[in-house]
């Protein structure tokens, strides 16, 4: 048996530069900054004992058994074991701490954490880029979803990077902040699940078609990006606050389905309250905002927000773990 924990993402600035169809065409390429959380998705892995009419038995929000790969309709499932070429018997099990379908990278999360276990189960140990660019070939190119290029790095390695994206590959470079600089940033943020779950790729197909259309304002966003990189470096995050309500101004524009009504409103009540500044993450439509603001105003966004749930965390650094492994 092998168990997994790989953790969820918040991406800071340059979501939008991490589709292929950019970076891969524009000769700045593309580049995010992101951290991981102490919350997360967890895979547990076994050979299912040959006793049974199935060959794998998957379980997530629903129960499959199957005799054949190519019969499992969890898409990543199938196509992590098809990849692997991975034709023992296989039960799984997954279970997470936050909803899918929410913007904190959960579906790169689930495609990593199980190739980490499928691996696991055969005994081999996978650098954490190798196991991100799996997870990438899965799922753009076996999947076909409309996903970038972030999620998969970021829940794999972990920590707080730069991940910058070229057609000659991608690179990441972890942000060396003080330990007060950390604890600063992390004590300021607040994160609220809006309580609307949308299917990402659906929305991301919009903003990808857009993309030729929107050099500008992609270019505005990684520019976004490198402020705050040099920001954060510098220590001094007083102006997070101003360039996460920038980067989401911009994000907005970029895709119909991004935002509505309930979403401004929800947004428009923490900054009436004290928020600086916040973005939704992920590819927009609903699941979870992330907000700036001092401490002292946190109790009245809090008042302001009490029908929304909070989820308090912590920066983690880990990336996608073994945590336990009997084979």
């Amino acid at each position: 048996m092998v168990i997994t924990r790989t953790p969820f993402r918040i991406s800071f600035f340059g979501g939008g530069t991490d589709y292929p169809v950019w970076y891969m065409n524009n000769g700045n390429g593309g580049m995010t900054i992101s951290t991981t959380i102490n919350r997360y998705c967890y895979i547990t892995a076994r050979h299912l004992p040959p006793f049974f009419d199935h060959k794998y038995r998957i379980r997530y929000t629903r129960r499959e058994e199957r005799s054949a790969i190519e019969n499992i309709e969890h898409p990543s499932v199938r196509e992590c074991m098809k990849y692997l070429d991975f034709r023992d018997h296989l039960e799984m099990v997954h279970t997470s701490d936050l909803p899918a379908m929410a913007g904190l990278g959960s579906s790169s999360a689930f495609t990593v954490g199980f190739l980490n276990s499928l691996h696991g189960l055969r005994g081999k140990t996978v650098r954490p880029r190798d196991l991100a660019l799996q997870a990438i070939h899965v799922e753009q190119n076996l999947i076909g979803e409309n996903v970038g290029s972030q999620d998969q790095v970021a829940t794999a390695v972990g920590g707080l990077n730069r991940i910058v994206f070229r057609p000659s590959g991608i690179k990441i470079s972890s942000l060396s902040l003080s330990p007060r600089t950390l604890k600063t940033l992390e004590g300021r943020l607040l994160l609220y699940f809006t309580g609307f779950q949308r299917f990402a790729s659906e929305i991301a197909a919009e903003q990808i078609k857009n993309t030729p259309d929107k050099t500008q304002e992609l270019n505005a966003m990684m520019h976004l990006a490198k402020r705050a990189e040099a920001d954060l470096l510098a220590g001094s995050i007083g102006n997070m606050g101003a360039l996460l309500d920038e980067g989401w101004q911009i994000k907005k524009t970029l895709s119909s389905k991004i935002t509505d009504n309930r979403i401004d409103a929800i947004y428009a009540r923490a900054r009436s309250a004290g928020a600086v500044g916040g973005k939704l993450l992920g590819a927009g439509g609903g699941g979870f905002f992330l907000l700036y603001a001092p401490e002292q105003k946190h109790a009245k966004i809090r008042a302001a927000l009490s029908d929304l749930i909070h989820v308090p965390f912590h920066f983690e650094n880990t990336g996608s773990k073994i945590i336990y492994q009997n084979i």
